[in-house]
Order: C-alpha cells, then structure tokens, then sequence
C-alpha cells in the first residue's frame, strides 16, 4: 500500500520590502503582498496555479489593504468576530489559528 498527499494550498508572498503607511494605525509597518495557490506534493508547494491579487498588509495591527487603500480587513473590535486573511472565515477573536486554514492570525 502506497500513500501520498498531494493538493493545492495558499502561500503568501512579499512583494516589495518598502514599508508602507497603514491607513488604519499610520505606521509605517504595511508591506506589499500576494497570496498565490501552489500544486503541493507532501506540503511542499511546488509551482504556482494562480496568482492572487496584490495587497498591503500592516505588520502592526494586522489591518489589510488594497494597492488603492480600500479596506479589506481592519483591525476588528474588542469582542467581535473576525475574518481569516487567509481563507476568508468568520473566527473567534481569541483564536491563534483559523480552524479552517490553519493560518497564523495577529
């Protein structure tokens, strides 16, 4: 019997090392990014499928962006539930991990 894990998973990728301003904090923490899905063999991306769009995401407060500053995701209220930058799922606001995805969220 023979196993093997193969699928297509997210990666984010930098874009561009210039700090930008966040329009949610006004930090300079926002940095250029792309999340673009990967053929995976045993969790190894391999080679790309599809290319996102680009985005800016604020290192600060977590705050997510569109090259023109329209707001995907600001940083939510204190109680209230989130959205996985990753995935796009409703989550608690005291989660580490989205359930769905598995991504590391601020």
């Amino acid at each position: 019997m023979c196993f093997f894990i193969a699928g297509i998973q997210p990666k984010t990728v930098s874009l561009d090392d210039q700090p930008r301003m966040c329009l949610s904090c006004g930090l300079y923490q926002g940095r250029l990014k792309r999340t673009d899905h990967y053929v995976s063999f045993f969790f190894i991306p391999l080679f790309p499928v599809k290319k996102g769009t680009p985005f800016v995401e604020c290192q600060s407060c977590g705050s997510l962006y569109t090259e023109s500053g329209e707001a995907i995701l600001e940083t939510p209220a204190a109680g209230s539930e989130r959205t996985c930058p990753g995935c796009g799922a409703t989550i608690q606001p005291n989660y580490r991990y989205c359930p769905s995805c598995g991504k590391r969220l601020r």
